[in-house]
């Protein structure tokens, strides 16, 4: 008898742990990725500020489901899904594969809320891509205020403006001035690094506001303290090459990193299954589409509830709903009706900088050292592979110790 068909669309968390779930099922299992690596994308900011080298926080699905016997992986686009004829349209239309279950796992990218044409001036962060030209124009930008004529044009160039202020913000945010501010003041002549501007700008509130407010009150104290202009409250209402309009207020710069918004992938408008604000599909509580028992969504492209709360956008809550749907796929195998999925939250952390980091847990809170600490720990532990874990812990003990970036490539065009 032919045994079932499995294709995973995603090779990011959701995708990558529902793959692993299925490692001793009698299935055929394709793993689809526009992109031939996995990426640890909490650590992405680190690459955009010239801390780690992309190839640290990635490895290739094909090595990392190697011993995976039942496992293919393929490097394609996927440009269709026919759920009548239950196939997979890849690379328009030159490659089709048969599916007896599919699990859609592809994610989503930053949202500009409408404002498409900021993208080109305030790129986001979401893909290895993104990270690389993030940290093009941050180190750019300190090349060309060293050569800057005059005060106008050097103050200009040594202002960072981040929009958002959710974990990936404030990341970005802490680690600049810590990189201006300690790591190059003597390697310029004409331009005076310390002197950087970087501004945050938050819609909402108060910044990270998925923890609790005491939290996020310490997070906020912290980037004050290292010099981070924090603008709660604020609303972006226009991005052009050279400046950026806050309200009222037209902020002189040439460097925007945006971090405000997520929209779901496409690829969930194809499952003709209705969608939230943001294109996430609104899943059935087993994590299939409402009509299709036989198709999954997992991570970002799910609109998930457990106990009636909605499922957070992050890293835990795609790996354990890819684990799930895979589980469930299994049960139907067998004969067996699904299970609802209930997101386990195990705890959620942000670094705000050098020892300093907030860490939220179900019984308990840190901050600070200890946070950082535990926040350092956890990183290294879930990163795919030995090379990667050594690899990283070097690269942060190197600048832990010396101050110093390892990876402050430019390369393209200038």
């Amino acid at each position: 008898m032919r045994r079932p068909r499995v294709v995973i669309i995603g090779g990011g968390f959701g995708g990558l742990y529902a793959a692993r779930a299925f490692a001793r099922a009698a299935v055929d299992l394709t793993v689809v990725d526009r992109t031939n690596h996995h990426l640890f994308q909490p650590l992405l900011y680190q690459v955009a500020t010239a801390t780690l080298a992309p190839t640290d926080i990635t490895a290739p699905i094909r090595w990392l489901l190697r011993k995976q016997r039942n496992a293919r992986v393929l490097l394609a686009d996927v440009t269709a899904i026919d759920l009548e004829r239950r196939e997979v349209s890849c690379d328009e239309g030159a490659l089709t594969l048969a599916y007896d279950y599919l699990i859609v796992a592809s994610g989503a990218r930053h949202s500009y809320f409408g404002n498409a044409e900021w993208e080109k001036v305030a790129p986001g962060l979401k893909s290895i891509d993104d990270a690389i030209v993030v940290r093009h124009r941050f180190l750019l930008a300190l090349e060309r205020a060293e050569k800057a004529t005059t005060d106008e044009e050097r103050r200009r160039l040594l202002t960072f403006v981040i929009v958002g202020a959710g974990p990936t913000g404030v990341e970005l945010a802490g680690m600049v001035p810590l990189i201006t501010r300690q790591s190059l003041p003597d390697e310029f002549r004409s331009a005076d690094t310390r002197r950087s501007r970087v501004i945050l700008v938050e819609a909402g509130p108060r910044v990270l506001p998925t923890f609790s407010e005491n939290l996020a009150e310490h997070a906020r104290r912290d980037l004050v303290d290292m010099g981070v202009e924090v603008r709660t409250g604020t609303v972006v209402t226009g991005i052009e090459r050279g400046a950026v309009h806050v309200g009222a207020e037209r902020i002189e710069t040439e460097t925007v990193f945006w971090a405000a918004g997520n929209e779901a992938s496409p690829l969930g408008r194809l499952l003709g299954a209705p969608l939230d604000r943001a294109g996430r599909v609104q899943v059935l509580p087993d994590l299939s589409v409402p009509g299709r028992p036989h198709v999954f969504v997992v991570g970002d492209l799910a609109q998930m509830h457990t106990n009636g709360a909605p499922v957070p956008g992050v890293a835990q809550a795609a790996m354990q709903s890819g684990v799930h749907a895979a589980r469930n796929i299994l049960r139907l195998i067998e004969g067996r009706s699904t299970t609802p999925f209930h997101y386990r939250n195990k705890g959620d952390l942000a670094t705000i900088g050098r020892n300093r980091a907030i860490a939220q847990f179900p019984s308990f809170q840190m901050w600070g050292r200890p946070a950082w600490w535990f926040w350092l720990f956890l990183h290294v532990m879930y990163l795919a592979g030995f090379r990667n874990r050594l690899s990283v812990l070097i690269e942060w003990a190197y600048s832990y110790f010396t101050y110093q970036r390892g990876a402050r490539l430019i390369a393209g065009k200038r």
